[in-house]
């Protein structure tokens, strides 16, 4: 099992929400998850609609058996476990959890409770995800004690950069303590795309931490907190919202995510990004480019990297489609066996007529990569160098790419799936290896709320 410890000692930056949701979308990937609510509030609870009034055994319980004498009968984790979905199981916590603080919990003896409570539930769990109180004392010394992982959320504000100064202090002081290893981990959170500061501060933080921030950001969504106000996480709530898909790429990124070494210590990444959000206040230069100022890279010249996508080029087209010809009327326009053109009009092969044939062929080659409808349903066909899973989410799928994968035809990259729809406007986007971008092969595109490009198919 591992323990992740969501902890800042900043209030408001979304740690129960982050708990909750992100618990709830590893479980939907399939892992048995416990929540342990470590904050006296109870709101992990209030979150998944769990009474307060009915809760008869709570955290507190375990963690005041756990300094019980040998032989008497003790609560577990377990035991005392509400299952919010199939694999999502919350251990809650009442307001009398802060008489924890006040018992000396805080020794070295005390700062293991809930170690050892989580220790007899190992089997039962792949995940543990701590949910901490905004403060520093013995109940937040029991979670990081506890965590193999502390996730810290940061939400892209200038507050909350001073708010991280003071938690990494405080994890390089518990780390100093532990001999196991503990990984440390930064999510952005409640991000704005639409303000300069929350561009500047994100563009910030992965310069300075680099690898210890993860690459999924939480984007502000008010689904979010209307899910949390009816006592549902967002798999739930909204599975097709921007908040669901963003917690499903957190979970999956922090699954999958192998372990960071740290190469410099966290007081000293601390006192930079202290600095670097001074020099955010006392300057107005834009860290990040505008949309306007990217140009697409050219394809390098040692061959594509993984995650490419391959342009087509005329002598890739299948022999049905070498042997047409497009004219600037639309008609195609056979050939002879010398490929000479029958008939009179043909497509010149100079000046603006030559950029008229390009777009062309180009138009050409889409009905045989991108989305295309066919009788079983429209087809995505993608060729991707290097690429080991190609999925599709969209809104015909409550943008959740596991459930469209594309099917690996060929070895030299080449995906497909067959999707049914019905007749209407639908957006998608790909996810290559993890990755979200918009179809490179389909035109059609707009922006969504967020600044995202978006790729549309239109069923007819």
């Amino acid at each position: 099992m591992r323990t992740l410890a969501i902890v800042n000692q900043k209030g408001g930056v979304g740690k129960t929400t982050i708990a909750i949701n992100l618990s709830a979308a590893l479980a939907r990937e399939g892992h048995r998850v416990l929540v342990v609510d470590m904050d006296p509030q109870g709101h992990c609870a209030v979150g998944t609609a769990v009474p307060e009034e009915q809760i008869e055994q709570g955290v507190y319980e375990c963690l005041a058996a756990e300094s019980a004498e040998a032989g008497e009968a003790k609560p577990t984790l377990e035991s005392i476990a509400w299952q919010i979905t199939p694999n999502l199981f919350l251990a809650p916590s009442r307001t009398h959890l802060a008489d924890l603080e006040k018992s000396g919990a805080a020794d070295r003896s005390g700062c293991h409770l809930l170690a050892r409570a989580l220790d007899r539930v190992d089997s039962l769990y792949d995940f543990a995800v701590v949910d901490c109180p905004p403060h520093l004392g013995a109940l937040m010394y029991n979670a990081l004690h506890a965590a193999d992982e502390v996730v810290i959320p940061v939400e892209t504000g200038y507050f909350s950069l001073q708010g991280l100064t003071k938690q990494l202090e405080t994890v390089e002081a518990i780390r100093r303590k532990r001999t196991a290893a503990m990984t440390v981990r930064i999510v952005a959170n409640q991000y704005d795309v639409r303000t300069k500061l929350a561009r500047e501060i994100l563009c910030e933080l992965k310069q300075e931490f680099k690898d210890l921030v993860l690459g999924t950001v939480i984007n502000f969504n008010t689904k979010l907190k209307e899910g949390a106000s009816f006592g549902q996480p967002i798999t739930e709530f909204a599975p097709e919202s921007m908040g669901a898909r963003d917690f499903q790429s957190l979970a999956r990124e922090l699954a999958g995510r192998r372990q960071v070494v740290l190469t410099e210590t966290v007081s000293q990444f601390a006192d930079r990004i202290g600095q670097a959000g001074d020099r955010l206040l006392a300057s107005r230069t834009p860290l990040v480019p505008s949309a306007a100022s990217i140009v697409e890279p050219s394809k390098p010249a040692a061959g594509p990297a993984p995650g490419h996508v391959e342009p087509v080029r005329p002598a890739e087209l299948p022999s049905h489609a070498q042997a047409t010809r497009i004219p600037m009327s639309g008609t195609p326009v056979s050939t002879g066996s010398a490929g000479q053109p029958v008939g009179d009009r043909t497509v010149q092969a100079a000046g603006s007529d030559a950029d008229r044939a390009h777009r062309r062929i180009e138009a050409a080659l889409s009905d045989i990569y991108g989305p295309h409808q066919t009788q079983q349903g429209v087809v995505f066909r993608q060729k991707i160098t290097g690429a080991r899973q190609v999925e599709l989410a969209g809104d015909f799928n409550g943008w959740l790419p596991h459930s469209t994968p594309l099917r690996r035809v060929d070895d030299s990259g080449l995906f497909e799936a067959t999707v049914p729809l019905q007749p209407g406007r639908y957006r998608y986007r790909l996810v290559v290896d993890g990755r979200w971008s918009p179809d490179a092969a389909n035109p059609n595109t707009e922006r969504n709320e967020f600044g995202e490009t978006m790729s549309v198919v239109e069923v007819k």
